[in-house]
């Protein structure tokens, strides 16, 4: 090519001493006009052309290698194939510049291709994440993991250009670097281990409620990624935990009570002792009034009345015989107000249950399953149950039990000057 130019510029009339520095200087000029040529129709034409097709494409993953840039970056190609193919050409007899240029362009290159593979990562983790199993199988650790190999083997291939040396002998170097190496990627070798871990057993997922105390975290996790995991607390806060933590310590995950349809609701009503006792006729037909349990008070009645009748139980004393208490009766009346309740699961556990008895009085537990499980719905329906079976207490001539308030000393004060009122 230099040898052309010169002969051209010969036949120009350009001075013999000069035609040799005038023709490098134009076989570069050439060089740069071809590389910017091949750049503009690279973005301006192919580019231009494939994003069009693209984006008239029904299908969605096209449409994530657009967003990621990945063409775009791809095109920076074009210069360097043109300088790099034609620089030993134009410089034909300059083999310290060649060398130069050949190395900084393979660099420049390399680094493109990274970007590029990237970029497709990022693309392939995009399309993922439009799958139903990204909930469940996470795969931003992994793609991290790809990034880090990448990223290393593109910073051996630099070095291997700088240095002059094949890629295969910086390789075999890197047997004595283990142990350092081990230390700097600590973080990152624990991670990808707990997030192989974390996947094929499926412990966590985007999107699952988790709670671990020991790091402050109760909330949802919004990314599982190859060193942390993060949480959104419901306080809004962003918890940050390592993932190895989640393999080597324990947290609990409420995947399983969202998947099962139901939410649990365990609590319990304090009686007071001291109101408890046996159902006398006026009681049962007050109680027999309650449209859920006057099926129940009727059948019981019988029940009792033909057991006692056979087992010749002298009704003398409520002691003989069996006998209804308000508190029995107040236990069916809270099961069967349940089981007309629209929004307890009854396919699953349900439970009206006495507690040991205590000096804070005799617990009665709901154990009961709700069919909405989220937050805001779950609180609002156990509320509601509880606010009716408080209501509902002294209709059975029960007293809930709490401790004295100030109310109560205020009337104790009072109870003296009536007692003098009265007497008066």
């Amino acid at each position: 090519m230099l040898e052309l130019l010169q002969n051209w510029l010969l036949g120009h009339g350009v001075n013999d001493a000069l035609t040799y520095y005038a023709a490098s200087a134009l076989a570069v000029i050439v060089v740069l006009v071809l590389a910017a040529t091949a750049n503009f129709v690279a973005k301006r034409y192919i580019l231009s052309a494939l994003t069009h097709i693209i984006s008239r494409t029904q299908s969605k993953w096209d449409d994530a290698i657009l967003r990621q840039r990945t063409l775009n970056r791809l095109a920076n190609l074009a210069p360097a194939l043109v300088i790099y193919v034609l620089t030993p050409i134009a410089l034909e007899g300059h083999d310290f510049v060649i060398a130069i240029i050949s190395g900084a362009l393979q660099i420049y290159m390399l680094v493109i291709l990274m970007l590029v593979l990237d970029s497709l990562l990022n693309t392939a983790e995009v399309i993922y994440q439009g799958f139903q199993a990204s909930r469940e199988i996470p795969i931003k650790g992994f793609i991290q993991v790809l990034k880090l190999v990448l990223y290393f083997l593109t910073g051996t291939f630099i070095v291997s250009i700088l240095l002059d040396r094949t890629p295969i002998y910086l390789l075999s170097g890197l047997g004595a670097l283990a142990a350092v190496m081990m230390l700097i990627f600590r973080d990152a070798i624990l991670g990808f281990v707990a997030g192989i871990q974390l996947a094929a057993n499926r412990m966590v997922a985007v999107g699952d409620w988790i709670e671990m105390p020991n790091y402050g975290a109760d909330g949802d996790v919004l990314e599982v990624a190859l060193t942390t995991v993060k949480i959104q607390n419901w306080d809004k806060t962003i918890t940050t935990i390592p993932t190895y933590a989640l393999i080597s310590e324990s947290f609990k995950n409420w995947r399983g009570m969202s998947e099962s349809g139901g939410r649990r609701i365990k609590r319990s009503v304090s009686i007071d002792m001291s109101s408890i006792k046996f159902c006398d006729e006026e009681m049962l037909e007050r109680f027999a009034k309650i449209q859920f349990i006057s099926g129940y008070i009727e059948k019981m009645k019988n029940e009792l009345k033909e057991f006692n009748k056979t087992k010749k139980v002298d009704n003398a004393s409520l002691a003989n015989g069996r006998r209804m208490t308000n508190i029995g009766t107040f236990r069916a009346y809270i099961q069967a107000y349940l089981q007309n309740h629209p929004q307890i699961n009854m396919d699953m556990t349900f439970l009206i249950r006495q507690l040991p008895p205590s000096e804070n009085g005799l617990p009665i537990e709901i154990y009961v399953f709700s069919k909405d499980t989220v937050w805001a719905n779950y609180e609002a329906i156990q509320a509601d149950i509880f606010d009716h079976v408080l209501a509902v207490v002294p209709e059975f001539d029960l007293r809930v039990y709490q401790n004295p308030t100030g109310a109560d000393f205020r009337v104790l004060a009072r109870a003296p000057q009536s007692r003098q009122e009265v007497a008066k």
